[in-house]
């Protein structure tokens, strides 16, 4: 039989799980439309180097250069749940579910300008570090609706005591019991995140001698989100449709009393040192970049509801509907523990915690080669790592006890940092054509704990293809498009000795850009 006593607590203290965030451990590289149609720009000398290759670019002819783009991108994020107890959902009573959450980002801007005089490069960059647009999930998320399953297994619990108000459903096999007659449950449920990384990058590059150049840089980053979700409407069906809801065990008088929302925004900046070297030889070229950990701290402005600061009151509208006194004290340990877990759940998002949260991003290293066989024709390779482990990701939360403090931080779950290697070729077909293509795989450190479906990244392979067009000697067109395809990601979690719930990650990414590059 089902441990009622984990899934009780299991339900209550995940009734404020609306906690949204987007993102992840990704860094946006694809900062121009070069590196779109290549996939590997470490090691290439061009105005895209301010970002890709900055010390690289002091080997570029003295004037000034820039490069304006701009990309437009969308993406699908997939979590397949799988579940027992969302067989009880009355609207979609099926399990395995798929939870869809679509993002779109119409315009990408990014900028590199660069002036070269003599052995100098002065440099400077515009563009968007991470996060890029908007994701919605219409219906949730799974994780919201386990919630309200749970709370649908402790009303099937009650329903000895509760059928004088809801008659069960004669048709329905009780969970807690295994007996017929018992409740469905009925929710809505919605969840939003937006993230803005802003950079603006500036330094210089010196060119030592005709084989050796260096760079020295830094960027400043500002960060603004939004999140917003609800879990709403909460209530047990029983027969003929007839419905419960929540709120009258959580406080009869308000009928939101058991609804969960957010709205907050998230503010934030840093910075980034930078440095750089190339080498070139005969027909070779080999780059280096490091940079540092970003150390940003993210500020909280908007409102957490939830019914936390009214669950003492559920024990009081049950003995009302006639529940004995001894169930009820058997569950009274699982509504302080919810309190408890309700705290740490809302901490990142809740102004009142008066916190700041860490959201660093990860130092980076990135190696470059490339070689030129012929002068028409272009290899590169290139490598990147990013130090996510000790990029600290999380917050503090204030326990149960109003005092007790502890630490979240995501990262430590991961194995290891981040791996990427590229190639990619272009070749000019004629000297008004270039034509090119390339891969990129990327292979996260991720563990079961890592995982989750409010802000998840999985390993992928990106192929991207494209042209460059010189419309003019100073002036030339580009235009790409690359494709992410995605693994899977699988996790179990074991809720009570006879319930799993089960994950399936996924993503699908399209992006498509086209970049001007002027010299003058």
């Amino acid at each position: 039989m089902i441990n009622l006593k984990n899934v009780c607590l299991a339900a209550l203290l995940s009734a404020s799980a609306v906690t949204a965030t987007a993102g992840g451990l990704l860094t946006n590289t694809n900062q121009n439309i070069a590196f779109n149609r290549m996939m590997s720009r470490e090691a290439s000398i061009g105005i895209d180097g301010v970002y890709f290759n900055p010390a690289g670019v002091a080997f570029m002819k003295d004037g000034h250069h820039l490069s304006i783009n701009l990309q437009t991108a969308w993406q699908t994020r997939t979590i397949e749940n799988d579940y027992a107890l969302f067989n009880y959902n009355v609207k979609n009573p099926t399990t395995p579910r798929k939870f869809e959450g679509k993002a779109f980002a119409p315009v990408i801007p990014s900028f590199q300008y660069a002036y070269n005089k003599n052995r100098w490069s002065f440099q400077a960059n515009f563009a968007l570090a991470g996060g890029g647009g908007k994701c919605k999930f219409d219906n949730g998320l799974g994780s919201f609706e386990k919630v309200v399953a749970n709370i649908g297994f402790l009303g099937n619990s009650l329903a000895p005591y509760l059928n004088g108000i809801l008659p069960v459903n004669p048709n329905i096999a009780n969970p807690a019991t295994g007996t017929m007659g018992g409740y469905g449950y009925t929710y809505d449920s919605f969840m939003r995140g937006r993230q803005y990384y802003y950079g603006l990058s500036v330094g210089a590059a010196y060119r030592i001698n005709d084989h050796l150049s260096v760079f020295g840089g830094v960027r400043g980053i500002y960060a603004t989100c939004n999140y917003y979700g609800y879990v709403k409407n909460i209530a047990f069906v029983g027969n003929n449709g007839a419905k419960l809801p929540l709120s009258t065990m959580v406080d009869r008088n308000d009928p939101e009393s058991s609804d969960i929302e957010l709205n907050t925004d998230q503010t934030g900046y840093g910075f980034t040192p930078i440095i750089g070297i190339d080498y070139k030889t005969g027909r070779w070229n080999f780059s280096a970049k490091y940079e540092f950990k970003t150390h940003l701290c993210l500020v909280n402005q908007g409102t957490v509801i939830t019914p936390v600061k009214k669950l003492n009151a559920i024990g009081e509208n049950l003995a009302a509907a006639g529940v004995p006194v001894q169930v009820l004290q058997g569950i009274s340990p699982a509504i302080q523990q919810a309190k408890e877990n309700i705290n740490e759940l809302i901490a990142e998002y809740d102004p009142d915690q008066n916190h700041k949260d860490a959201g660093d991003i990860p130092a980076l290293l990135t190696l470059g080669v490339g070689y030129s066989p012929i002068d028409a024709l272009r290899i590169n390779v290139g490598f990147h790592w990013f130090d996510d482990k000790e990029a600290t990701s999380g917050y503090n939360w204030t326990k149960a006890d109003g005092v007790t403090q502890e630490r979240v931080d995501r990262h430590k779950n991961l194995k290891r940092g981040t791996l990427e290697y590229n190639a990619g070729a272009e070749y000019d077909v004629n000297k008004k054509l270039t034509v090119s293509a390339g891969w990129q795989n990327t292979s996260y450190g991720l563990s079961d704990a890592s995982m989750d479906d409010k802000s998840f990244v999985v390993s992928s392979n990106s192929v991207g293809f494209g042209a460059k067009v010189n419309l003019t000697s100073k002036m030339s067109l580009s235009v790409a498009y690359f494709h992410t395809f995605y693994k899977h990601k699988k996790t179990t979690e074991q809720v009570s000795d006879k319930l799993t719930y089960t994950a399936d990650y996924t993503r699908n990414n399209d992006v498509l850009g086209v970049g001007l590059d002027i010299d003058f």
